[in-house]
């Protein structure tokens, strides 16, 4: 019998803190708040390696970190805390070329897109594409039945499609440097 040998030392924490990137890209999306997801990634990561020992099989470590990650998200929310996003208020210096604003306006676009759907939806879309995960993988770090993964996945693709779909409004790059000049 082959048993997996758990890695609870250096090896193991490194992991952990080696995962802080694929945290943040789905703690971001769950969220839409860059000091927020850092916040939640950085608390994630240092309950990861407080509690490695309770890792019972090192080949599950990201679905044991999303879960700490999920976690973290709920405990934020039942505290009931709002951060005021920023970046979209303020203009930035290091806009290129016409590309860089079309690229700035697609990703803007999709985060908004993603941001509106429901935080079950957004979730699960985030782990699945973002993170990564398999759909048990998923069900097991939110602890909720497979097919109820895939049907919110479903739906949240479904409403990513419709709501990119839509004819995008006018850049707000191009507002936000009075650009835009209305026909009348």
């Amino acid at each position: 019998m082959i048993r997996s040998i758990i890695c609870t030392g250096p090896a193991l924490k490194k992991r952990i803190a080696d995962s802080r990137e694929r945290l943040y890209r789905v703690a971001l999306s769950w969220c839409g708040d860059e000091m927020l997801a850092d916040d939640l990634v950085q608390e994630a990561i240092e309950t990861g390696i407080c509690k490695r020992r309770q890792l019972r099989d090192e080949s599950k470590l990201f679905p044991w970190l999303y879960r700490i990650l999920n976690n973290a998200w709920y405990a934020h929310l039942r505290k009931g805390r709002t951060h005021e996003i920023l970046d979209d208020d303020m203009p930035t210096e290091d806009i290129g070329p016409c590309s860089s604003c079309q690229e700035l306006e697609l990703v803007t676009r999709v985060r908004t897109a993603v941001a509106s759907l429901p935080r079950n939806q957004r979730q699960v879309i985030s782990l699945v594409d973002l993170g990564g995960l398999s759909y048990c993988e998923v069900a097991e770090s939110l602890e909720i039945p497979i097919g109820t993964i895939m049907s919110r996945l479903h739906r949240a693709r479904k409403g990513l499609l419709a709501r990119l779909d839509q004819a995008p409004p006018a850049s707000a790059v191009a507002r936000a440097r009075g650009n835009i000049h209305l026909v009348e």
